[in-house]
């Protein structure tokens, strides 16, 4: 099953008590704030989590899987996520 917004809202407003309201305002706000960073090519490191990244994209060769066609793929920038040693180790701790 997939951790979805309304799932990670309901946790905040459980853990902090705050209305439903409050609680999605407060996680849209982070949203906000992560995207703005990452559109501004800001890196955001949390500790313990692990670090987000804009990666720059050149234009490249790439093909049609439809048709089997050679298209050029334009140049791009996404987001990529390297996580840190202490989520690597908590997910594969046995226990």
């Amino acid at each position: 099953m997939s951790l979805t917004k309304d799932h990670i809202v309901n946790a905040i407003q459980e853990r902090l008590g705050l209305s439903k309201s409050k609680s999605s305002m407060l996680f849209e706000s982070f949203l906000e704030i992560m995207k703005n960073r990452l559109k501004n090519g800001e890196d955001i490191l949390i500790s313990g989590f692990g670090k987000f990244f804009v990666k720059e994209k050149d234009e490249r060769r790439g093909r049609n899987p439809y048709t089997g066609n050679d298209v050029i793929l334009d140049a791009r920038r996404v987001v990529t996520f390297k996580y840190s040693d202490v989520l690597r180790d908590k997910i594969n701790s046995k226990g």
